[in-house]
């Protein structure tokens, strides 16, 4: 946990008061206060520019959001999809040749685990398809602004853009700023949310290193002790996990004790109606806490969260339902929309978890052999197991899935929501503030 770590680096900091420049108090705590001033550089930098860095996030979204509008009209000009539009684009890029792969090879023999070129030439193929492929959309991009005539409005930075204010036209269409904020809001409100977390981060770092200095003054002693007997030696198997409970249990005492209270204000919750369509679920239909989990499972990420999820979740019984959704990232992840189909179909058996406790377990092999040796595995019919593998309604089942965590604006997995809530730091404690903050409201 990045917090202990920390903690051990600034067990002989001194926050001084003296000379402080007025600026806005952030949090008060053991009689004194807290400025942006008393951040670590890394904190003070984030504070005074995150403004900046909101206006340049707003531009990046933006501009794929514009992209996406243009690609989804091109598309439906020629009636594909927009994934077939790409293809046709990509599938025009010549292949690296054998020196290439070779170079790329030699260069990462190592990192690649000394595999036989042959075993990674597909991981080589796609990194260096990579940026050319890149390359082809943004070239198409501007091919479309010229067909679809579009023309630059105000610029989506502007900290005094109105409402009505339109950002840009085509095809006589003019988007408002009203428009891209609405349509765009789960963005948005993660970049805000991402910059408070920081700078709330770097605030609880300086109060806790504070209160650690306090604690040692009123029993006499230093902060390495105080770290040694609240922290180090209450860690039985040094795990993650254990480090960040312990550090957390012990962060909320002292915060209690000396009455901690932060007024640096967070970005307000962003709930959204996040549907559980009819996907595999544990726990009662009427729980008061939904916890939906979007995930990927040949993602290393999914594979680490998914026991801390089931560990947290058994603490609250019968009043969490858990519900699993598919959300593979398939331009990364070659086996994913194969192991999403497989989880589906040992689903339609009553073996959803199960099965996918193999898959998480097995991420190195999810090619079609392995789904259909799991599914044996498990005593599943492998027979209609292949049928519904094979199945084009477990395939749009999948991707409804997808096209569901698009429009929540998810970009990467796992993504958990709790009762519409973004859960935004996925550890136990994360998780288990967010189940705390639902059953309050």
């Amino acid at each position: 946990m990045k917090t202990f770590f920390i903690l051990v680096c600034l067990i002989f900091l001194t926050i001084s008061t003296v000379g402080q420049k007025p600026a806005e108090i952030l949090a008060t705590a053991a009689g004194r206060s807290f400025t942006s001033s008393d951040l670590s550089e890394d904190g003070r930098k984030l504070f005074e520019n995150q403004n900046t860095l909101i206006a340049g996030a707003r531009t990046k979204i933006f501009v794929k959001w514009l992209a996406d509008l243009l690609l989804g009209l091109e598309a439906k000009s020629k009636n594909i999809s927009m994934d077939a539009l790409l293809d046709s684009e990509f599938n025009k890029i010549p292949d690296p040749n054998a020196a290439e792969i070779k170079a790329v090879y030699d260069a990462n023999r190592a990192a690649l685990g000394d595999k036989p070129v042959e075993a990674v030439r597909p991981q080589i193929v796609d990194f260096l398809r990579r940026q050319p492929e890149q390359q082809a959309i943004q070239n198409l991009i501007e091919k479309l602004k010229v067909k679809y005539k579009v023309v630059s409005g105000k610029d989506v930075k502007d900290p005094n853009l109105k409402p009505s204010d339109s950002l840009v036209a085509f095809n006589g269409k003019s988007i408002s700023v009203k428009e891209f904020e609405e349509k765009n809001k789960a963005a948005l409100y993660d970049v805000r949310a991402r910059i408070a977390d920081n700078i709330k981060f770097y605030l609880v770092e300086v109060i806790l290193s504070a209160l650690i200095n306090e604690e040692a003054k009123a029993k006499n002693t230093d902060a390495a002790s105080v770290i040694a007997a609240e922290i180090t030696n209450k860690l039985i198997d040094f795990s993650d996990a254990e480090r960040e409970a312990v550090v957390s249990t012990f962060q909320s005492s002292l915060f209690k004790k000396y009455a901690v209270k932060l007024l640096f204000k967070e970005a307000e919750p962003f709930v959204q109606n996040i549907s559980t369509d009819d996907d595999p679920s544990q726990g009662k239909l009427n729980a008061p806490v939904t916890v939906v989990m979007f995930s990927d499972f040949q993602c290393s990420a999914c594979g680490a969260a998914h026991p801390v999820l089931k560990r947290v979740l058994v603490e609250y019984g019968d009043k969490i339902r858990l519900v699993v959704r598919d959300y593979p990232l398939t331009t990364i992840h070659e086996n994913a929309f194969q192991a999403a189909l497989a989880a589906n179909a040992a689903n339609a058996q009553g073996k959803f978890f199960e099965y996918i406790e193999l898959l998480y377990r097995n991420q190195n092999a999810l090619d079609d052999a392995s789904l259909k040796k799991y599914a044996a595995d498990l005593g599943l019919n492998v027979k209609q197991f292949e049928l519904d593998l094979s199945s084009e309604k477990t395939a749009a089942e999948v991707r409804k899935d997808m096209a569901d965590g698009s429009g929540y604006g998810i970009q990467e997995t796992p993504t958990i929501f709790v009762n519409g809530v973004k859960v935004r730091r996925l550890s136990a404690e994360g998780i288990k503030a967010a189940i705390e903050n639902a059953q309050k409201k």
